[in-house]
């Protein structure tokens, strides 16, 4: 009987599991020639068509949702440990999450920015048939998914595209020679950008009083993305009057993304439960 008691727990809990991690994916660009961008430039992956993938939590309610940007240099996704196991743990917190996979810009540095506002715009128009609450819409970036995620946090172009929070961690910011990350900014903006554009991507440059607030969290020993990157993002915040919220960890180095071996995951995860609590509601 105990067996039996047990068995059943277990299969109430597998399905409890499943039902909080519901997966579809749809083509971003569904229908070519309204408002998708041009994709012609001869470097352009034509099997790198842009998608997201939503995940949907059990809930009754209508849920918040978060837009996920993996990392990977504006050269590849690291989409296991910096998108869908992102995407688990936040349906499983009650969250819709949507993993992005845009475009690798090959320095056609507009791709990405439109992917990203694109995928925001289509989780609140799609809010009533995926019971999500569209005043709740925001977005989580990990290094050049990060940039990615700052460029929706300052580029938004109107309301709909407009995220109501971002949680960069591990971010590219600047596209600063002296602190960004090379291989991420000659990706997005090619070998030798001009300086207007240069500026236009140091999304430290960008943050305005119509930022939304903002989650941020580094490691101190990062080699890959200075830390300064995300104090300067977060300098910006207190000048234009903005919530924010940073954590550097001791150790940890860069490209922990969701991984169970960053020492300091509970502390991390923890602080982002009660922030997440405090400005989205959840």
């Amino acid at each position: 009987m105990m067996k039996r008691v047990f068995l059943t727990l277990c299969a109430l809990l597998c399905v409890a599991a499943l039902s909080a991690r519901q997966r579809a994916e749809f083509k971003l660009w569904p229908v070519a020639g309204k408002g998708a961008p041009e994709r012609v430039d001869a470097k352009f992956d034509r099997d790198n068509e842009p998608f997201v993938t939503l995940y949907t939590p059990d809930r009754k309610t209508p849920a918040p949702a978060v837009v996920i940007c993996p990392g990977g240099a504006y050269g590849g996704l690291a989409i296991g440990h910096e998108g869908h196991q992102v995407a688990e743990w936040f349906a499983a917190r009650g969250f819709a999450a949507v993993v992005l996979k845009y475009t690798m810009p090959h320095g056609n540095y507009d791709l990405p920015r439109r992917d990203v506002q694109q995928a925001i715009e289509m989780v609140r128009a799609n809010a009533a048939a995926w019971n999500i609450d569209p005043a709740r819409v925001g977005v989580i970036g990990f290094s050049a998914g990060g940039h990615l995620a700052s460029t929706a946090a300052t580029h938004f172009t109107c309301s709909a595209n407009r995220p109501d929070f971002a949680v960069l961690i591990y971010p590219v910011i600047t596209m600063d020679a002296r602190f960004t990350h090379a291989g991420s900014r000659s990706n997005l903006l090619g070998e030798n950008p001009s300086e207007g554009l240069v500026a236009a991507f140091s999304n430290e440059r960008r943050v305005s009083s119509a930022t939304p607030p903002v989650f941020i969290a580094f490691s101190d020993d990062d080699n890959g993305v200075p830390p300064v990157n995300g104090t300067m993002f977060y300098d910006a915040l207190k000048a234009a009057a903005v919530p924010g919220e940073i954590h550097i960890y001791p150790t940890g180095g860069h490209g922990w993304g969701w991984n169970e071996t960053f020492k300091y995951k509970d502390e991390l995860r923890g602080s982002l439960v009660r922030w997440l609590s405090e400005k989205v509601g959840e």
